[in-house]
């Protein structure tokens, strides 16, 4: 994640990203720690559970993509990506490719008959090696959006680079309580930043935030840890992830913004098995399926299976 440049607050993607041949045991193995496996093997989702994919554009005409993925566009630019080998694009690409790429591709493909609105907040001006940014209002006016829009689940691959002023704070809130009050649940990334504490955006209650794990479970040296985040929060991969890229290749890629979509996807899965369950039901499982650790700022490793066992 890239610095912010001057005091205005920002929030901004939480990714790293190499180019990288796919290894299909690498990928398993990944999906095996976090309980997706036998999830994956019952079920590939559901179009009637909608998720919300804040983020970059995505090159939704990537042959790895169904037809399942759409976009919530603003007025004033054209859908799907303009510029391929933009940040933003190659960001939105990638967390796309984790949730709805076809199964069998390079990609994870988690939930791909589920259906993905993308909701673009970064901009494709910057240069390939420049993160972008959006402000505040922007992610609260998107998360607005797509509750409005029907979703089930938000995706929210970013992360504030500093405090927000107190307009950014109530309005950032004010977006979080009226997709609680829609029956949305928000899983939000929660940050590469070495540090301890949490932004608006992961203390509120009705978000799952989640840190990014190596390979065995352990969370990354620059994790940024709380206690909330630890209460509500899960662990999920966020080391040698390799998912779709805008110009056709598979990258290799880290991070909280790899992590989130992992526990996004376990819980749209979860969801099309239950598709009368509320947001409560899911919310009271994903607590269930591990034990409550009061003492610590590490949340446990997610586990999609004992999700699924736990729904009534």
């Amino acid at each position: 994640m890239c610095p912010a440049d001057g005091g205005d607050t920002i929030a901004r993607p939480v990714m790293r990203v190499s180019a990288s041949a796919p290894t299909i045991d690498e990928q398993g193995l990944l999906l095996e720690l976090v309980g997706l496996t036998p999830l994956m093997e019952r079920t590939s989702g559901h179009s009637s559970i909608a998720i919300g994919l804040v983020d970059g554009p995505v090159a939704g005409d990537h042959p790895g993509f169904g037809d399942t993925v759409r976009e919530l566009a603003p007025s004033d630019r054209p859908s799907g990506c303009a510029v391929r080998s933009s940040f933003a694009c190659m960001h939105g690409t990638i967390v796309a490719g984790i949730l709805s790429a076809k199964r069998g591709s390079a990609a994870p493909a988690i939930c791909p008959d589920c259906t993905l609105l993308v909701r673009p907040i970064f901009s494709e001006s910057t240069t390939h090696a420049a993160a972008p940014a959006a402000t505040p209002e922007q992610l609260a006016a998107a998360i607005v959006e797509l509750a409005d829009a029907g979703v089930r689940l938000i995706n929210v691959s970013a992360a504030l680079v500093e405090v927000p002023n107190v307009k950014a704070e109530r309005a950032l809130r004010a977006a979080l309580d009226h997709a609680a009050a829609r029956g949305v649940l928000v899983v939000a990334a929660a940050g590469n930043v070495p540090s301890m504490g949490t932004s608006v955006i992961t203390q509120h209650p009705s978000v799952v935030p989640v840190l990014a794990c190596d390979r065995r479970g352990r969370p990354l040296p620059d994790s940024n840890l709380a206690h909330s985040i630890a209460m509500r929060g899960r662990l999920a991969p966020g080391v040698d992830v390799i998912s779709l890229s805008a110009d056709g290749r598979a990258v290799r890629c880290g991070g909280t913004s790899v992590a989130a979509p992992f526990v996004t996807g376990a819980l749209a899965l979860v969801w099309s098995e239950f598709p009368k369950a509320s947001a409560a039901c899911v919310r009271r499982a994903v607590a269930r399926a591990a034990p409550m650790r009061r003492l610590t700022v590490v949340p446990p490793l997610l586990d999609a299976w004992a999700i699924y066992r736990a729904m009534p």
